[in-house]
């Protein structure tokens, strides 16, 4: 969507640039001084009667998601007097609009971004779901705006945002409100923007976030019965669909339950999907086959091999069309495409680990946590003392709690190697994400709040949105039903972990439909084996493209620093595959974009 004077022709040629995120129809329509283009990928209603943009009276809207809940909204609006002429959720966000304003919002459970002008008032309303499932870019520049759900058709005649770049060399991504671009931003989730075109002012509100919270007085029978039912009910409104719809399947706690319950609930047969390896130390695989005869699904079972992902790396940079450095992207990317074949919807685990203490650096918080309970200057003296060498204990984890002052510089280091790869260190780009803070005065739940806030939004949600969307494939997640997200964080920690037993409450559901002796075996994680392929099968790819010309035009990199990690990883001495991997992406988006 944008307000500058572009011909058709433009518009059209921005929309097809990322077409593959709706194939089914191209919209576009002019009011006032607003441009509106829509792409659709058809799932509920598929009459042409719900393309977009979508007009009713004053009001225009272009959307993109879904709204689990709309059936009860539409009811809601129909004890008001309002009649339908779709059945689709689009009509019912315009019209929830119309008679709630932004307080829509607060009625809505789904996955969304949108756009709504009001010709009456000359303004435009947007807003970003909770979560930040579902992309929202906006270029705001001296009254000049555009609006889209990937960056590339915002990119052409920017520049670069060195601050970003510096960014994403501390994570593997570029956090919001931050993009690659000047002048271009991400709306934070759970956030609403209203741009006045007369006054030419635009301010953004928070909506929805994470709060301080009372812990539940709840035994843990009732509490896993109560979240057991919450779950079968966030599986079930994500089962609506128009089309063929499946689920992921990993050897994963998360993926197996919402395959499950999927499995239970629905009239049909389901047909699930997993990505396995020829290395054994990654693959789940046969594990999820395992799971599959137990649910009784239709099971398709795809090996990625070094091959797959030399193929898919062009596909990579054009679907993440900003610097994306989580390397399961790629296995990503081949489950849709596989899945593509068979459905357009696919259930996904995604957001289990955050609220249910999954992750393994949660293990590692609290393995360190008596080593942060020592005075920081003591600490000091031991990492330096070379005291952890005598004793074998030389791990990066050991040293960031002996050298970090707090607890939550802890946390926040888990997210960033602050200054690591960088000349000098960037701005504290953290400030947008200190809330977690405040919300808990538990070591873990800061961890997972911090989780849910940064990591989850600008890492986990990005890779599912470009790999699904790729293929014009959604994917919807339970776990991240705003329901869930708030009813794990009012749990006593020990319902979610205990000595070490992470996802307690989930691995306990999970034994109703399947043997915890079967679930019960190890996880390998959803990543593929790019550390050996580097030094293999890949190594001429990786050594032309982190060339000394590309080097130098990285702003803020420590160009030394990096040739040496890359000599000791290719030598086969030390392990820096996150490193090159970054710069290696970097690359292939610099050479793609032509900055």
């Amino acid at each position: 969507m944008t307000n500058i004077a572009y011909e058709k022709p433009i518009i059209e040629k921005k929309l097809k640039s990322i077409s593959f995120r709706g194939p089914d129809y191209t919209g576009i329509t002019t009011v006032d001084q607003l441009t509106f283009g829509h792409l659709r990928l058809s799932i509920l209603d598929l009459d042409p009667r719900s393309h977009q943009p979508m007009v009713n009276d004053h009001l225009t809207l272009v959307y993109n998601g879904e709204i689990y809940n709309y059936k009860t909204i539409r009811s809601e609006l129909e004890t008001l007097g309002y009649s339908f002429h779709t059945e689709s959720d689009t009509e019912v966000l315009l019209i929830g609009f119309k008679q709630w304003g932004k307080n829509v919002l607060d009625k809505m459970n789904g996955m969304f971004a949108f756009s709504i002008y009001n010709a009456e008032t000359n303004t435009l309303f947007s807003a970003r779901d909770r979560l930040g499932v579902k992309p929202f870019y906006y270029y705001w520049h001296e009254g000049a705006l555009e609006i889209c759900s990937q960056i590339r058709p915002l990119l052409k005649g920017k520049t670069i945002n060195e601050e970003a770049i510096s960014i994403f060399l501390d994570t593997d991504y570029i956090p919001s409100p931050y993009t690659i671009a000047e002048h271009v931003y991400k709306l934070p989730p759970g956030h609403y923007m209203e741009i006045d075109f007369t006054r030419q002012t635009k301010t953004i509100h928070t909506y929805w976030n994470l709060k301080p919270v009372t812990l539940k007085n709840i035994s843990y029978e009732a509490a896993k019965n109560e979240l057991h039912d919450l779950l079968k009910d966030a599986v079930k409104i994500r089962l609506q669909s128009d089309v063929p719809i499946g689920s992921f399947l990993s050897g994963g706690i998360d993926s197996s339950l919402v395959s499950s319950i999927a499995a239970k609930v629905s009239p049909t047969t389901i047909n699930t999907f997993s990505i396995g390896f020829e290395d054994p130390k990654y693959d789940e695989s046969k594990i999820a086959e395992q799971y599959a005869k137990i649910i009784k699904s239709n099971h398709t079972t795809t090996i990625c091999r070094a091959s797959d992902i030399m193929e898919l790396i062009p596909k990579l940079t054009q679907v993440y069309d900003e610097p994306f450095a989580d390397s399961s992207a790629l296995p990503s990317l081949l489950l849709n495409k596989i899945t593509r074949q068979y459905v357009t919807v696919a259930l996904s685990g995604d957001g289990g680990d955050e609220s249910f203490i999954g992750y393994e650096h949660f293990d590692s918080l609290i393995r360190n946590k008596r080593i942060m309970d020592i005075p920081y200057p003591i600490r000091k003296f031991v990492s330096k003392s070379g005291i952890l060498k005598l004793f074998g204990m030389d791990t990066h984890r050991i040293h960031n709690a002996l050298n970090t002052k707090t607890r939550n510089d802890f946390i926040e280091n888990i997210f960033s190697r602050k200054g690591f790869l960088l000349n000098k260190p960037r701005q504290d780009w953290m400030k947008h994400y200190q809330g977690y803070k405040s919300w808990s005065s538990l070591f873990l739940q800061k961890a997972a709040d911090l989780n849910i806030k940064l990591w989850l939004e600008n890492d986990s949600n990005v890779k599912v949105d470009r790999a699904s969307m790729a293929y014009s494939v959604e994917v919807r997640s339970p776990f991240l039903d705003y329901r869930i997200i708030e009813y794990a964080r009012t749990l006593p920690m020990h319902f979610k972990y205990e000595k070490g037993r992470q996802k307690k409450i989930l691995r306990d559901i999970l034994k109703d439909y399947i043997p915890e002796t079967i679930f019960n075996q190890p996880k390998q994680g959803f990543a593929a084996p790019i550390e050996h392929w580097m030094r293999h099968e890949l190594r001429d790819e990786f050594t032309q493209a982190l060339n000394d010309d590309f080097l130098e035009k990285v702003p803020n990199l420590n160009i030394k620093k990096f040739k040496k990690l890359f000599e000791a990883h290719m030598s086969g001495k030390e392990n820096h595959r996150t490193y090159i991997w970054k710069l290696f992406v970097l690359s292939k988006w610099y050479k793609e974009f032509e900055f």
